[in-house]
């Protein structure tokens, strides 16, 4: 079963999301909240599979939900479920960490499959939104790939240690966590950095001063 919480501000909304997800035989909701803090908290309680998250969100916008969910709940996919397409909703969206970004136009269906999708690892765009990422890509108007700042610490911390060569068995134990996380934040960090593999991370580790920065007073 792949677990899944659902983030939404209008209860009318929330309640039809969470009904039909419950109708999927392979899907189950563990919680749903009404705005941002309970989103993260209830989180970090369950750990879902997948966070279906709304970006307007009270007490805490969509936007910092995610960068908390990719903080705390790193085993825990982002599909963002939004009615908003404006360069300013959909890039720091998807610097923040969500993996998948569809409007509220889709179908039930559509959602079905992406919270499927997502919990695969594997990214889901509404036609609108692809078509904007490929356009700021190819006009270079879009972030460099060294954006370290869209990193968490404990995501620079692993970066530093893939740097020093360490394989993710040796981060595992060097920073008392699985190993399994270790691949759920070094799969962020080269979505992040837009690098394809550890050898490119190790080498951007060296170039843009991260490992420096551990041993700089």
């Amino acid at each position: 079963m792949i677990t899944v919480l659902v983030a939404e501000d209008h209860p009318l909304v929330r309640r039809g999301i969470v009904g039909f997800l419950r109708t999927q035989p392979d899907l189950t909701v563990v919680a749903e909240a009404g705005d941002g803090v309970d989103a993260v908290r209830l989180a970090v309680e369950h750990h879902p599979d997948v966070a279906v998250i709304d970006l307007l969100l009270p007490r805490l916008d969509g936007i910092e939900v995610i960068r908390r969910l990719t903080r705390d709940c790193p085993g825990t996919r982002v599909v963002v479920l939004t009615s908003h397409t404006a360069d300013a909703d959909i890039f720091p969206a998807i610097h923040a960490g969500a993996l998948s970004y569809l409007l509220k136009e889709a179908t039930p269906d559509d959602l079905a499959d992406a919270v499927r999708a997502a919990a695969a690892g594997e990214a889901v765009l509404h036609p609108r939104v692809a078509a904007r990422v490929v356009a700021e890509l190819r006009s270079g108007h879009a972030e460099a790939p060294n954006a370290l700042r869209d990193l968490t610490e404990r995501e620079l911390g692993v970066l530093r240690l893939i740097g020093q060569g360490l394989s993710n068995a040796e981060i595992a134990q060097r920073l008392v966590i699985g190993e399994k996380t270790v691949k759920t934040h070094v799969s962020s960090i080269l979505m992040k950095l837009q690098l394809t593999d550890r050898t490119q991370a190790a080498v951007h580790a060296w170039r843009h001063g991260v490992l420096r920065r551990e041993t700089d007073p």
